[in-house]
Order: C-alpha cells, then structure tokens, then sequence
C-alpha cells in the first residue's frame, strides 16, 4: 500500500501560539510530504510492497535504512498530528489512562518531568515517547525516525524533537517547546484511544 500523506485534523493556524501556521505548513506540507515520497520510491522493489506501515516500520528496521527511517518518520508523523489539538494539554486525563500513569509512572507530575527530559536530552534529532511495554507504560526516547515499534512497545504519546518541529517558534529553546506541547497541546482522548486499543 502506497503511502500518503494524511490531511491535518486542524487549521494550520489551529495550535496558535504554541505552534505556529508557519511550522505547521513547513513540517507537514514539506517534511512529512518527504517522507512520504521518498518512502514510496524505497517501496518499491523492497519486498514489502503491501504489507502494513507498521510492518514496513518493523521489518525494515535493520536491514534497510533508507526505507526505515522514511517509513519510521511517516508513521511517527501520522499520529504527531493527530497527538496535538488545540486548547490540549493539563491535567484532566481519561480516568484508566490517569490511574496507571499515577501506577506505572509515580503520578501526572513525575511523568510530565521524564517526558519533558527525555525530549530535553534526546541529542541531536529523535523523538520522546509515552509507551506501554510488558503490560507497563515507560517514558522512553529514540534517535532519529525510530521510534517504539521497533523496541518491543506501543507507542502512545511521541513528540518531535527534531529542530524543524520547533525552530521557527522557539529558536533553539527545545525545553520551552516541550513544556508547551505537554501543557498546551497534547491530545490526551487520542492517547487514550491508542491506550484502550493496546490494552
């Protein structure tokens, strides 16, 4: 199945003033739409032509780098989108999502403060992550296009932290994006929906 590229949720001025139209239209239009192309051009031939995005990601991890990390970075962005909406954030979390963050993680607090570090110490381009693993969610990071698939674990929650997610809107104050992402964007009835389904 050839890839394509998913319409934003949103306006590209929707996420105003965390996330500007100007990133919006840079990250989705040109970055994604890379990936997709170039994603597309590396199916072919590959042997896994029709196998699900999914199966790409983890298959071709290892073996074919160039495939991997477009197809990586496509599904990454697929549900980057879909992680953020306007008037998002805080606290008030969907009851079962909220009670195992409080088991797994020590409480919102402590998980707000190892999803923003990981983000903040992921050097160079990559990704932090909120994933449920063995049954367990884990804070995690990954370099590049990796991202929990490939580790073993569902991703619930990811967000990008290579410098053409946040540079136009933060310069290069990457804490202060991701303080504004988990406070003021984050989607939490779509990581709930990726919560309820992994479980």
């Amino acid at each position: 199945m050839a890839f394509e590229l998913p319409d934003l949720p949103y306006a590209y001025d929707a996420l105003g003033p965390y996330m500007s139209a100007e990133t919006l239209e840079y990250h989705h239009d040109k970055h994604h739409q890379a990936y997709v192309t170039n994603g597309n051009n590396l199916l072919k031939d590959s042997g896994l032509e029709g196998k699900s995005l999914e199966d790409v990601v983890k298959e071709s991890f290892g073996k074919n780098a160039g495939l991997f990390n477009n197809a990586g970075q496509h599904f990454n962005h697929i549900h980057f989108w879909k992680w953020m909406k306007p008037n998002g954030g805080g606290t008030k979390l969907p009851g079962a999502l909220a009670a195992k963050i409080d088991a797994d993680l020590g409480g919102y607090d402590k998980f707000r403060a190892d999803f923003i570090a990981a983000g903040t110490t992921q050097f160079g381009s990559g990704w932090a992550w909120l994933a449920l693993k063995d049954g367990k969610l884990a804070v995690m990071k990954t370099p590049n296009g990796e991202n929990p698939l490939v580790h073993g674990a569902t991703p619930l929650l990811g967000v990008d932290v290579w410098e053409h997610s946040y540079y136009i809107d933060y310069r290069n104050a990457r804490p202060k994006y991701l303080e504004a992402f988990v406070d003021s964007l984050i989607n939490w009835d779509y990581v709930d929906e990726l919560f309820q389904a992994a479980s």
